[in-house]
């Protein structure tokens, strides 16, 4: 146990103090995110929502998430990072206030998706600091550590937005997550250093060519689509598992956030130290298949698990285990891969893969659940997961040979 204890706090050790600002502040915000948990419940349980219609609304997060990663890469690449992070907590609180004032399901989707823009735009400026304030070895681990504030909000947020629902109702969750959005942008402004766009102003810098930019590196779009089926997968955990638990199962909201926060308590325990193992590997696609494979194993438990409460907890575990494979070594990969005057670029579209997930998650997952049930949706899940793990083996094989190729012309 000493050995254990020891290992774990060496997981932590040398991780820059202005990380551990961000992580805390992602904790603050991420303990009131339950909101978009338990979304799709509100609009079916208090709103009468069909499953069509809640996954048609929710898509709507998609599209503004998208629309903000885009906004949020541009500005990254300009302006004040500080700035822009705080303006998205803040903003993103106020604006989710409005979702106490109307019933509409038009005016619902229209704030979801300007909620989503402004939150989003956090996300690109974020992951710029973060590379900025890591040093190059324990990148992954700065990575990991702001994860593990994310889901250790998660852990924290569904157990009470489960309790809340139950007992106060859907509508205290948006009141909640506002004040835990603008407490976040308050920690942000009296603890983190102020990080401005540098502009480069040597001769020899300005004569230096820019880098290849996201948008035409196909190797990288490539990657960042296969991200977007990834996260497809993935958000079925939000998307529609839930629905699942609640009309097949019949678990009450409270289990429900009991489970969704099983999945942030073990990547809390286990990240860290898991990834101080691996981070010093490089062929980092190695874990981002092995994370994909843990998908269609965890959709079959439920398919076949016979609505057992045990089955529930095995999904959990074996999606945890996709999540701290997976992700990352996704966001190192985005992060080591482009020079600094084009980060933004590249974290946007990251950020835009998960956008594009967040839309068609709700609509696939819901959309077939509502048509064709629930074990037809298991199954699609199963067959495209396995299908996006093939697909990043063969990406990985055409990045090695372009390295190859350019180590024999160099």
């Amino acid at each position: 146990m000493r050995s254990l204890f020891s290992a774990y706090k060496n997981s932590f050790s040398n991780i820059q103090r202005n990380i551990w600002v961000l992580a805390i502040s992602m904790f603050i915000n991420r303990s009131g995110s339950m909101v978009l948990l338990f979304a799709s419940l509100y609009f079916t349980h208090d709103l009468h929502f069909s499953f069509a219609q809640a996954g048609l609304v929710m898509s709507f997060y998609g599209m503004g998430s998208i629309c903000g990663s885009y906004l949020g890469g541009w500005l990254t690449d300009r302006k004040n990072l500080g700035h822009i992070m705080m303006a998205s907590l803040a903003g993103s609180g106020i604006i989710l206030l409005c979702l106490l004032l109307t019933t509409n399901p038009l005016l619902i989707s229209v704030i979801i998706f300007f909620y989503a823009l402004v939150a989003d735009i956090f996300r690109p400026a974020n992951s710029k600091a973060t590379a900025q304030y890591s040093d190059p070895d324990n990148l992954t681990r700065s990575v990991s550590l702001i994860r593990l504030a994310i889901n250790l909000g998660f852990s924290v947020g569904p157990a009470a937005g489960g309790f809340i629902a139950l007992y106060f109702g859907y509508k205290w969750l948006f009141a909640i997550d506002s004040v835990t959005s603008i407490g976040a942008a308050v920690m942000l402004w009296f603890y983190l250093p102020r990080i401005s766009h540098e502009k480069k102003s040597s001769a020899i810098e300005k004569q230096k060519p820019k880098s290849l930019s996201a948008y035409k590196d196909v190797s990288y779009l490539l990657f960042i689509f296969l991200v977007s089926l990834y996260a497809i997968c993935f958000f079925q955990i939000f998307a529609s598992v839930p629905q699942y638990f609640s009309k097949e199962c019949n678990y009450s909201s409270n289990t429900i956030g009991l489970l969704l926060a099983l999945n942030g308590f073990l990547v809390v325990v286990i990240e860290m130290p898991f990834i101080t193992m691996l981070e010093k590997n490089k062929r980092i696609f190695r874990y981002i298949i092995m994370g994909t494979l843990c998908l269609p194993v965890c959709f079959s438990m439920l398919l076949f698990g016979h609505n057992l409460m045990v089955a529930a907890i095995f999904y959990t575990v074996i999606i945890t285990f996709s999540e701290i494979f997976a992700m990352p070594f996704m966001m190192k990969y985005v992060l080591s891969k482009p020079e600094a005057d084009r980060q933004g670029q590249y974290a946007a579209l990251y950020s835009i893969a998960y956008g594009i997930a967040n839309i068609c998650a709700p609509l696939l997952g819901l959309g077939i659940a509502d048509r064709y049930g629930f074990e037809v949706m298991f199954y699609f899940f199963i067959v495209v997961s396995i299908c996006v793990a093939i697909s990043f083996y063969f990406l990985a094989m055409r990045n090695r040979k372009i390295l190859l190729t350019a180590s024999l012309e160099s």
